[in-house]
Protein backbone atom coordinates (compact mmCIF):
# COMPACT_ATOMS: atom_id res chain seq x y z
CA UNK A 1 0.00 0.00 0.00
CA UNK A 2 1.07 3.55 -1.20
CA UNK A 3 0.40 6.46 1.02
CA UNK A 4 -1.19 8.35 -1.76
CA UNK A 5 -3.50 5.88 -1.83
CA UNK A 6 -5.27 6.37 1.68
CA UNK A 7 -7.37 9.75 1.81
CA UNK A 8 -5.84 10.80 4.74
CA UNK A 9 -8.02 13.96 5.79
CA UNK A 10 -11.30 11.78 6.44
CA UNK A 11 -9.13 9.11 8.15
CA UNK A 12 -7.45 12.08 10.74
CA UNK A 13 -11.03 13.62 10.84
CA UNK A 14 -12.91 10.60 11.87
CA UNK A 15 -9.78 9.64 14.65
CA UNK A 16 -10.15 12.50 15.88
CA UNK A 17 -13.94 13.18 15.98
CA UNK A 18 -14.21 9.29 17.63
CA UNK A 19 -11.33 10.26 19.94
CA UNK A 20 -13.24 13.78 21.18
CA UNK A 21 -16.38 11.68 21.77
CA UNK A 22 -14.90 9.08 23.80
CA UNK A 23 -12.92 12.02 25.74
CA UNK A 24 -16.38 13.34 26.53
CA UNK A 25 -16.83 9.84 28.26
CA UNK A 26 -13.84 10.01 30.15
CA UNK A 27 -14.42 13.42 31.40
CA UNK A 28 -18.49 11.54 32.90
CA UNK A 29 -16.57 8.62 34.02
CA UNK A 30 -13.28 9.63 35.47
CA UNK A 31 -12.76 12.83 35.93
CA UNK A 32 -11.51 15.92 34.18
CA UNK A 33 -7.78 14.85 34.49
CA UNK A 34 -8.46 11.46 32.14
CA UNK A 35 -10.88 13.73 30.15
CA UNK A 36 -8.25 16.45 29.15
CA UNK A 37 -5.31 13.45 28.52
CA UNK A 38 -8.17 11.52 25.85
CA UNK A 39 -8.86 15.15 24.69
CA UNK A 40 -4.77 15.55 23.89
CA UNK A 41 -4.44 12.07 22.52
CA UNK A 42 -7.43 12.54 20.31
CA UNK A 43 -6.23 15.99 18.54
CA UNK A 44 -3.16 14.41 17.48
CA UNK A 45 -4.18 12.76 14.10
CA UNK A 46 -5.96 15.73 12.90
CA UNK A 47 -2.89 17.95 14.02
CA UNK A 48 -0.39 15.52 12.07
CA UNK A 49 -2.33 15.84 9.19
CA UNK A 50 -2.51 19.09 9.24
CA UNK A 51 1.27 20.20 9.69
CA UNK A 52 2.29 17.52 7.11
CA UNK A 53 3.83 15.67 9.85
CA UNK A 54 1.82 12.27 8.76
CA UNK A 55 3.81 11.47 5.68
CA UNK A 56 7.17 11.23 8.01
CA UNK A 57 4.83 9.28 10.38
CA UNK A 58 4.39 6.83 7.63
CA UNK A 59 8.39 6.49 5.99
CA UNK A 60 9.06 5.92 10.06
CA UNK A 61 6.22 2.98 10.59
CA UNK A 62 7.11 1.78 6.45
CA UNK A 63 10.93 1.61 7.83
CA UNK A 64 10.17 0.04 11.00
CA UNK A 65 8.31 -2.51 9.37
CA UNK A 66 10.81 -3.30 6.09
CA UNK A 67 13.12 -4.04 8.75
CA UNK A 68 11.86 -6.28 11.23
CA UNK A 69 10.20 -8.44 8.10
CA UNK A 70 13.50 -8.37 7.12
CA UNK A 71 15.19 -9.60 10.34
CA UNK A 72 12.93 -12.10 10.95
CA UNK A 73 12.53 -13.61 7.45
CA UNK A 74 16.35 -13.13 5.84
CA UNK A 75 18.56 -16.02 6.76
CA UNK A 76 21.58 -13.84 6.09
CA UNK A 77 20.37 -11.54 8.81
CA UNK A 78 20.10 -14.37 11.38
CA UNK A 79 23.52 -15.81 10.45
CA UNK A 80 24.65 -12.44 11.91
CA UNK A 81 23.09 -12.35 14.58
CA UNK A 82 24.53 -15.56 15.74
CA UNK A 83 27.96 -14.14 14.65
CA UNK A 84 27.36 -11.37 16.58
CA UNK A 85 26.47 -13.69 19.80
CA UNK A 86 29.22 -15.53 19.16
CA UNK A 87 31.59 -12.70 18.75
CA UNK A 88 29.59 -11.21 22.12
CA UNK A 89 30.48 -14.86 24.50
CA UNK A 90 33.93 -14.92 22.92
CA UNK A 91 34.83 -11.84 24.54
CA UNK A 92 33.25 -12.90 27.96
CA UNK A 93 35.28 -15.57 27.64
CA UNK A 94 38.47 -14.19 27.17
CA UNK A 95 37.77 -11.97 29.62
CA UNK A 96 37.15 -14.98 32.41
CA UNK A 97 40.18 -16.39 31.08
CA UNK A 98 42.71 -13.20 31.31
CA UNK A 99 41.54 -12.53 34.58
CA UNK A 100 41.75 -16.07 35.77
CA UNK A 101 45.82 -16.08 34.64
CA UNK A 102 45.94 -12.37 36.46
CA UNK A 103 44.98 -14.01 39.49
CA UNK A 104 47.27 -16.76 39.35
CA UNK A 105 50.44 -15.13 38.14
CA UNK A 106 49.43 -12.46 41.52
CA UNK A 107 49.70 -15.73 43.74
CA UNK A 108 52.74 -16.98 42.28
CA UNK A 109 54.99 -14.44 42.53
CA UNK A 110 55.22 -14.29 46.63
CA UNK A 111 55.65 -18.46 46.22
CA UNK A 112 58.40 -18.15 43.86
CA UNK A 113 59.96 -15.79 45.59
CA UNK A 114 59.38 -17.16 49.12
CA UNK A 115 56.97 -14.95 50.09
CA UNK A 116 57.19 -11.18 51.90
CA UNK A 117 59.31 -13.17 54.90
CA UNK A 118 62.33 -13.86 52.24
CA UNK A 119 62.06 -10.05 50.80
CA UNK A 120 62.92 -8.77 54.35
CA UNK A 121 65.59 -11.13 55.14
CA UNK A 122 67.07 -10.45 52.06
CA UNK A 123 67.28 -6.45 52.89
CA UNK A 124 70.42 -5.41 54.71
CA UNK A 125 69.79 -5.11 57.97
CA UNK A 126 69.03 -0.90 58.62
CA UNK A 127 67.15 -0.37 55.56
CA UNK A 128 63.48 -0.94 56.48
CA UNK A 129 64.23 1.05 59.90
CA UNK A 130 65.95 3.95 58.31
CA UNK A 131 62.76 3.64 55.30
CA UNK A 132 60.69 3.60 58.54
CA UNK A 133 61.93 6.72 60.09
CA UNK A 134 61.99 8.63 56.97
CA UNK A 135 58.57 7.84 56.80
CA UNK A 136 57.08 9.43 60.25
CA UNK A 137 59.57 12.20 59.81
CA UNK A 138 57.99 13.29 55.93
CA UNK A 139 54.47 11.67 56.53
CA UNK A 140 54.50 10.04 53.28
CA UNK A 141 55.56 6.39 52.38
CA UNK A 142 57.14 5.45 49.42
CA UNK A 143 56.12 4.39 46.38
CA UNK A 144 57.77 0.77 46.75
CA UNK A 145 56.18 0.57 50.25
CA UNK A 146 52.87 0.89 49.00
CA UNK A 147 52.97 -1.20 45.98
CA UNK A 148 54.55 -3.93 48.82
CA UNK A 149 51.42 -3.33 51.29
CA UNK A 150 48.68 -3.66 48.49
CA UNK A 151 50.13 -6.90 47.63
CA UNK A 152 50.20 -8.02 51.10
CA UNK A 153 46.69 -6.69 51.60
CA UNK A 154 45.24 -8.63 48.35
CA UNK A 155 47.00 -11.72 49.71
CA UNK A 156 45.69 -11.39 52.79
CA UNK A 157 41.79 -11.62 51.29
CA UNK A 158 42.91 -14.27 48.27
CA UNK A 159 44.01 -16.15 51.58
CA UNK A 160 40.71 -15.31 53.42
CA UNK A 161 39.04 -16.65 50.15
CA UNK A 162 40.42 -19.38 49.62
CA UNK A 163 39.42 -20.89 53.21
CA UNK A 164 35.96 -19.99 52.46
CA UNK A 165 35.97 -22.44 49.35
CA UNK A 166 35.97 -18.72 46.78
CA UNK A 167 38.20 -18.55 43.84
Amino acid sequence: MNFTDIAWLPLCAGLTAVGVGLSYLAFRRRGVTAGLRATAWSLLPLAAYLTGALRTIWNIGAAAVGFVTGLVLSPAVWAGVVLAGLSALLFVVSGTLRGRALSRARTARPEQGGGAAASERSAEPGTSKTATSKTAQTGKTAPRQVEQSAADDFSDIEDILKRRGIS
